[in-house]
């Protein structure tokens, strides 16, 4: 089965659903991040909001598909804590070179344990949801999907987990940004961009021929005839590399499982068919 997420921080995020729920919900919940069950999703500030298709189920008296409306959020901190912790990232070289490069630093859980806070959710308090579906439990499978979609767009968008905790990532980017290490840095990485564009021009540039130097059989065909190319009769010592190198989850691939998976099922069938071209 294909993973929901392929960072650390996505991983630790989902582990506090083994703390909150049973597991058979957390197993019957994945299925409820897909595209097929989760009708609408959206975030406004802290607050995620979802509607997802339940089942149709004779037995318990359910012969039209219910709509369930889901509501989940974390515990978010103070804005004295936060200021507490801005002012302590603005002191770690570290953490702070990472998050103004928009990346999130392995060590911020240290950070957060200073004020005695963590900013991965680890407790069953740190979850705060609501669901409409008639389950006692709490949190219930639907809720689990989705916090388990949350956990897949983390991986694109780290950021979205200060969000959740109450501290707006574009004022936190400000805040860093304006600190004197953060000027210093900044100052620091655009002093080595303007190298880099410096060294582009270090050397002459070689002459440019234009058509009227060239005849036009020259210009298609080239002055030298090019090298044969062998020809590969056996197998690739990895097969398919291209498409394993993208991973299970490649940027273009918005869908829930894995790329890789799906390339596997895909590939034979378009060997089989073209096998007489090939």
């Amino acid at each position: 089965m294909a993973k929901i997420t392929r960072t650390w921080w996505g991983e630790s995020f989902l582990e506090v659903l083994d703390v909150s729920m049973d597991e058979g919900r957390l197993k019957r919940g994945r299925a409820y991040a897909g595209p097929n069950r989760l009708l609408t999703f959206s975030i406004n500030k802290q607050l995620i909001k979802a509607t997802l298709r339940g089942n149709i189920n004779h037995y318990f008296g359910v012969y039209k598909e219910p709509r369930y409306k889901v509501d989940v959020k974390l515990k978010t901190f103070s804005v004295t804590k936060w200021d507490h912790i801005i002012n302590e990232i603005t002191h770690n070289t570290a953490c702070l070179s990472q998050l103004l490069m928009n990346e999130m630093p392995a060590s911020i859980e240290d950070v957060f344990h200073q004020q005695n806070l963590h900013l991965l959710p680890e407790i069953s308090s740190d979850l705060i949801s609501n669901c409409s579906c008639p389950d006692y439990a709490s949190p219930c499978k639907h809720v689990a999907g989705v916090y388990y979609k949350v956990a897949s767009l983390l991986d694109r968008d780290p950021f979205l987990l200060f969000q959740l905790r109450g501290m707006n990532p574009d004022k936190l980017q400000q805040k860093l940004a304006q600190s004197p290490l953060g000027k210093a840095l900044i100052d620091r990485r655009e002093e080595g961009q303007q190298d880099i564009e410096q060294q582009r021009y270090r050397y002459t540039h070689p002459q440019e021929k234009t058509l009227d130097t060239l005849d036009l059989k020259t210009f298609w065909q080239g002055k030298d005839t090019l090298p044969k190319v062998p020809i590969i009769t056996q197998k690739p010592a990895t097969p398919a590399v291209l498409i394993k190198k993208g991973g299970d989850y490649p940027a273009f691939w918005q869908r829930d499982n894995s790329f890789i998976e799906a390339m596997e099922i895909i590939y034979p069938r378009i060997i089989e068919k073209n096998k007489v071209s090939l």
